[in-house]
């Protein structure tokens, strides 16, 4: 593993891809943008004084109408001007932050979709294939039918007494939806901020069956996704440059996004590709130790387990470390667990079971971590994206600031409540002996073995390429093969003022109509370059057509 004083040329390509703020100095483990700088507003036209700002704010007390800077009692008529909010006056933390995922690949494949569906024939290819992101039902994944009859009935509630549905809904989606409804009200009604006490109820009692261990419902937060729940988490946390978050890299761009506009520093650790993406504990405790010795008040450690991109999964030694490192330094913890049930290798270990049986076997040693799990209905075999539901749970915090993260999430009144039934849905799914047990067994059987049918197609193909190598994958919806790109290619990338991976990705979308991500996108050791790939797509053509341009572009480039 690189040691901490190589890490600024190691993660060259992960600053410029994140636009990592450069506030605290730089030092051989920050990232540091390259591609853009802080802009501060500087003149009278820009930003009000001080003065003027406390003279208007103190004049507004009791409602009173604002006071004009100039003590006027009346506006007058202003001149003509720009736009009030333009590129360099609005929030420049927002203008930094980069989301590969849905970046330039995306944008120019949708160009591309809307020339094919205006009739365009002179593109070599007739379809887009979206592989650059994780959306199973844009890609032929079907929803599970018995989620989607009580979602229908909770919408819906008249249907409960229709005799025509009771025809062609299974007793128990009636009568889940009623149970639901009882609880709820209607759907179309504000929930509590943290979410509808019998639905934190069942995802304790789902993390209870999961773990062994038992789970607090005051502990659970709905959310709109998990990214609505690491964007509260992380606005909670980060007071500023000097807090320091540590993120892997490779990494999941929303870390590295939301950071950037909190102004926060993200402290990259690499994972180890030559260990199929594992973690090395004594390298991390390295980046720990030299990144608090610079001053950083380092707040988390952010672990994607099952790992987005790379499709790894950790072991329950890895896991042990890690907790042991958070007890050892004083770090919360913030476990993406999203993808727990895209296991196509070994076993999913939560980090709150190993946190409680670390507790159990050690007494007070690890009593005061701070760990936040995160879950959703986005992925495994719900993938149910755009119904944006999800939890967090928060083991270990101090009451007072659950106190300042409950008021957080009560500034958005509460998450979507169909987005809340979901998320009971998928924690408490039919059981056997249900009517839809039948029925919801055989989706989810046949979603899973569809995935990992398609993972080890792609995966089996990347094998055979010249210049490719790729880890197996054993959980989450992608693959992160590394590529060899020709130095021809990397000239042609810089003459084009291009990283050689996304000049690469941006030829094969060209040539194929297949959206992939750079990996430059997520972070990667400098001198390496890879693609993220979900798996998600039917079929195999669009793979012999990532093989043929690979083939091409090596043979043009040579």
């Amino acid at each position: 593993m690189p040691q901490p004083s190589t890490m600024r040329s190691s993660f060259s390509r992960l600053s410029s891809s994140t636009s990592v703020l450069t506030s605290p100095p730089a030092t051989p483990f920050y990232p540091v943008s390259r591609e853009y700088s802080p802009v501060a507003p500087t003149s009278s036209s820009s930003i009000r004084s001080a003065s003027s700002t406390t003279a208007a704010v103190s004049s507004f007390s009791g409602f009173s109408p604002l006071a004009v800077p100039n003590g006027t009692s009346s506006p007058t008529a202003a001149p003509s001007r720009q736009k009030a909010i333009t590129i360099d006056t609005m929030n420049q933390y927002l203008r930094r932050a980069d989301y590969a995922v849905r970046g330039r690949l995306a944008i120019r494949a949708e160009e591309l979709r809307e020339l094919l569906d205006k009739g365009e024939t002179s593109l070599p290819f007739t379809e887009i294939i979206n592989a650059n992101i994780g959306n199973p039902q844009a890609m032929d994944q079907k929803p599970i039918t018995f989620f989607r009859q009580v979602l229908s009935l909770v919408q819906y509630p008249q249907l409960l007494d229709n005799e025509f549905a009771h025809k062609i809904f299974p007793k128990d989606s009636l009568e889940r939806a009623r149970v639901l409804l009882n609880e709820i009200g209607s759907i179309g009604a504000y929930s509590q901020s943290q979410g509808v006490p019998y639905i934190r109820k069942s995802i304790a009692k789902f993390i209870e069956e999961r773990d062994g261990f038992s789970a607090d419902p005051n502990d659970i937060y709905l959310a709109g996704g998990a990214s609505s729940a690491v964007s509260s988490l992380l606005t909670t946390i980060c007071g500023g440059p000097e807090t320091g978050v540590m993120i892997p890299v490779p990494q999941y761009p929303l870390y590295s996004a939301t950071l950037t506009i909190a102004n926060a520093t993200p402290i990259p650790y690499l994972l180890d590709e030559t260990t199929g993406w594992g973690t090395d504990t004594k390298y991390i405790a390295s980046v720990v130790k030299n990144s608090i010795a610079k001053g950083v008040d380092l707040k988390a450690m952010i672990v994607i387990n099952p790992c987005n991109p790379t499709g790894s999964c950790l072991s329950h030694a890895e896991i042990k470390d890690i907790i042991t490192l958070a007890a050892d330094n004083t770090f919360m913890i913030i476990a993406d667990e999203v993808y727990q049930t895209n296991i196509y290798e070994g076993e999913f270990h939560s980090f709150k079971k190993v946190l409680r049986e670390l507790q159990r076997d050690f007494p007070d040693k690890y009593d005061n971590v701070e760990l936040a799990s995160l879950h959703s209905t986005s992925k495994g075999m719900v993938g149910e994206c755009g119904q944006r539901g999800g939890y967090i749970e928060l083991v270990g915090f101090d009451e007072q600031v659950l106190e300042q993260l409950y008021k957080l999430v009560s500034i958005s009144l509460c998450p979507a409540v169909s987005g809340q039934v979901l998320t009971e849905l998928m924690v408490n799914p039919p059981k056997p002996g249900d009517e839809s047990y039948p029925v919801y067994k055989a989706e989810y059987d046949a979603i899973y073995k569809a995935l990992k049918e398609r993972a080890y197609s792609l995966f089996n193909a990347f094998k055979e390429m010249e210049g490719v190598s790729c880890q197996e994958p054993k959980g989450a919806m992608y693959l992160f093969p590394t590529i060899s790109i020709p130095p021809k290619a990397i000239k042609e990338a810089q003459r084009q003022n291009e990283e050689p991976d996304q000049f690469y990705c941006l030829e094969l979308l060209e040539q194929t109509g297949v959206c992939v991500v750079p990996g430059s996108g997520f972070g990667q050791k400098d001198g390496t370059y890879h693609f993220r790939t979900t798996f998600l797509a039917p079929g195999e053509e669009y793979v012999r057509k990532i093989i043929a341009f690979h083939m091409e572009f090596l043979q043009k480039y040579s």
